[in-house]
């Protein structure tokens, strides 16, 4: 099975866990926010771990890459952030806190999966 599909049901299987430890726990507010939260996170994780995947024989793109990655997390949840306070949308807090929770989570599980291979030269550039 390719890195990218086995890390994309493992983040299913651990997103999908936490969302039923804390499903008793919150309102249906708080509900809607986490399943909102891992249906952002968990895409935008794998399509970066891809991407990832694709660079990590050189490894100056694979830095460009993760960085880029990033940007793009953190400016997710910043536009979350701003959209959910401009709409006054019940459960915000806990949509801000799972989204974020869920990009550390997964950024966690990458390293299981993606394995550097050495390119056979060094790129000097």
């Amino acid at each position: 099975m390719k890195a990218s599909l086995r890390y994309a049901v493992t983040g299913s299987v651990a997103l999908g866990a936490i969302i039923l430890a804390l499903w008793a726990f919150l309102d249906p507010a708080g509900r809607r926010g986490i399943l909102l939260a891992a249906a952002i996170a968990l895409p935008v994780q794998v399509a970066a771990f891809a991407v990832l995947v694709l660079c990590r024989t050189r490894y100056r793109r694979f830095l460009a890459v993760w960085a880029g990655g990033t940007l793009v997390r953190m400016a997710i949840v910043i536009a979350v952030a701003v959209l959910l306070v401009r709409s006054h949308v019940v459960g915000a807090v806990a949509t801000l806190l799972a989204l974020a929770g869920f990009f550390f989570l997964l950024l966690l599980l990458e390293p299981l999966y993606l394995r550097l291979e050495p390119a056979e030269t060094v790129e000097a550039r």
